[in-house]
């Protein structure tokens, strides 16, 4: 018997609140984004403090960061993973809140920025290299949480009944598609059955706009249509059904209000943004405690290494419980995330090996 604290069903909205007066929505991820940068900015004051640099230098090195990431996430994403589409439509580029961003170009954009900052304002590469992982991993920490809550780079089903079932895309289904509809809610168990694992048994539940009416001739539009509609496109990533087989619903009213429960089973998925979050909260833990503790005893370059080691190790092993960005890298043994993650942990690897220095004394 499933047990409902085994799954849990996640449909937030992607809008916080919209501006009244100009009409534009503020989204989880795009605060969540800025906070990265914001926290990220405090903690690089404390550490040039800490190491008698000018913290006024910490607001260019953001500023550099800030451009840097945002660009090389969006060309990477446009020339790593749809490059035909992108330079046929070159103007499709410029369309960053459409979404597409790629951590691998993210990152190449983060070290052409910071050897430029550091020519410009006079530290050596590697010792800025040193700091800036600190930090990075932690804005990659909220940029993750930001896509569980706008719940995009969904994980693969989990095959038990342990799991996030993203249910946003059927929430808004039914807002958009049925004009009917003032509120779409879930919850966990129901009248749908099945003996295969990996599927969940849950209900949506429709509140109808006040002086809405549904009777039995509402048969066909719950018995034929709702089955149909939740069964094309990426619906069925998160809900299955199989033709023929019987989708259960109730009718009823409540305080003059009606409502309807449709009974179906979930697809309960690994939240693999929150794996990626949670493994940049822990780097950021140890790079910071290696460097507040042992940084004297380091050779430039080292912290750097591990880092790199650290994280693209992850983004590797992280990737097998991911969805595929795109439909082409099914055909290739490993995606193109892990891919562009080997060269990068191998160049951490190297960076390690050449800049080992734990228990020396460097100048």
């Amino acid at each position: 018997m499933t047990s409902i604290l085994e799954f849990i069903i996640w449909s937030p909205s992607p809008e916080m609140f919209t501006i009244p007066i100009i009409e534009r929505e503020v989204r989880w991820y795009g605060l969540l984004f800025a906070m990265g940068f914001i926290v990220a900015q405090q903690v690089m004051y404390w550490i040039f403090k800490r190491e008698g640099k000018d913290p006024k230098d910490v607001d260019q090195l953001t500023l550099y960061l800030v451009i840097a990431v945002v660009v090389g996430a969006r060309l990477g994403h446009c020339l790593f993973y749809s490059p035909g589409y992108y330079l046929s439509n070159p103007i499709e580029i410029f369309k960053i809140w459409e979404g597409g961003l790629a951590s691998h170009g993210g990152a190449i954009g983060m070290f052409i920025a910071l050897y430029l900052y550091a020519k410009n304002y006079g530290f050596t590469y590697l010792w800025i290299l040193d700091r800036v992982a600190i930090v990075t991993v932690l804005v990659g920490a909220f940029i993750r949480f930001g896509n569980y809550m706008n719940s995009e780079i969904i994980g693969l089903p989990t095959g038990t009944d342990s799991g996030v079932v993203f249910a946003r895309s059927v929430e808004d289904m039914f807002l958009r598609g049925d004009e009917r509809v003032e509120n779409v809610s879930f919850e966990k168990g129901g009248k749908a059955k099945s003996d295969s694992a990996g599927l969940v048994p849950m209900t949506i539940v429709l509140e109808y706009k006040r002086g809405i009416e549904l009777d039995e001739t509402s048969s066909g539009f719950f018995e034929r249509s709702v089955p149909n509609a939740l069964s094309r496109g990426s619906i069925r990533k998160h809900i299955f059904y199989e033709k023929g087989l019987e989708m259960p619903y109730d009718l009823y009213k409540s305080g003059g209000v009606q409502y309807a429960k449709i009974h179906v089973l979930g697809v309960p998925r690994h939240p693999g943004q929150l794996y990626e979050s949670i493994a940049c909260i822990l780097m950021f833990l140890i790079l910071a405690h290696v460097w507040y503790y042992h940084r004297s005893r380091l050779k430039a370059g080292f912290l750097f290494g591990f880092f790199m080691t650290m994280l693209w190790s992850e983004r590797f092993f992280v990737e097998f419980f991911k969805e595929n960005q795109e439909s082409w890298e099914a055909d290739i043994p490993l995606n193109m995330g892990q891919w562009l993650s080997i060269p990068l942990f191998l160049w951490g690897v190297t960076f390690m090996i050449k800049f080992w220095g734990f228990g020396k004394k460097t100048k």
